[in-house]
């Protein structure tokens, strides 16, 4: 089994920014191989690049766990349409490009969301969101939690999960994390 952070777009580094750090660290402590690597094409995030990268680290082990957050959930999704997973946490997760040509470049939001084929393939999905998200609405939150039945945690005022709330540490993550692996 791997689990692999995605994380967000625009040179997010997973060795020093907000909760990556740290949960690389919690991970290490109960024993499971966790990839948190720096994605290629970060500002971007495109499709083209980023699928393949998941993919060749994953090494096609269906019993993978995703960590996706924000840009980096919106691939695990896509990920999701063609290869089965164990399961995935998407942290600020939206459906659309949002109207900003920036994201619309990703080449993520080019075709329809296969939503019942997303279902099929992973297990089990949770996911976080916040009412004061300053990039996400919560909107876009909702509607993927409904399209795909997830285990969907709200939460009044943790912004982007991310530097806007100066978030460090994420206990509500690695909670679900140990739960869905049986880790005490």
């Amino acid at each position: 089994m791997h689990i692999m952070l995605v994380p967000g777009n625009q040179n997010a580094d997973v060795h020093s920014e907000i909760w990556y750090p740290w949960i690389t660290e919690q991970l290490k402590t109960i024993g499971v191989k966790f990839i948190a690597k720096n994605m290629p094409d970060a500002d971007l995030a495109r499709k083209e690049y980023w699928l393949p990268f998941i993919e060749e680290q994953l090494e096609e082990d269906e019993d993978s766990i995703l960590i996706g957050n924000s840009y980096g959930a919106v691939a695990a999704l896509r990920f999701a349409d063609t290869h089965k997973l164990q399961g995935i946490i998407l942290v600020s997760v939206c459906h659309t490009d949002l109207g900003d040509k920036h994201e619309k470049a990703s080449h993520y939001f080019d075709e329809s969301w296969q939503w019942d084929k997303i279902k099929q393939n992973v297990k089990w999905i949770v996911q976080f969101h916040s009412l004061n998200d300053p990039y996400i609405p919560i909107k876009e939150a909702r509607y993927v939690a409904k399209k795909l039945n997830t285990e969907y945690q709200e939460y009044p005022n943790q912004g982007h999960f991310s530097s806007d709330v100066g978030k460090k540490e994420f206990p509500e993550l690695l909670d679900v994390l140990k739960k869905k692996l049986n880790k005490k």
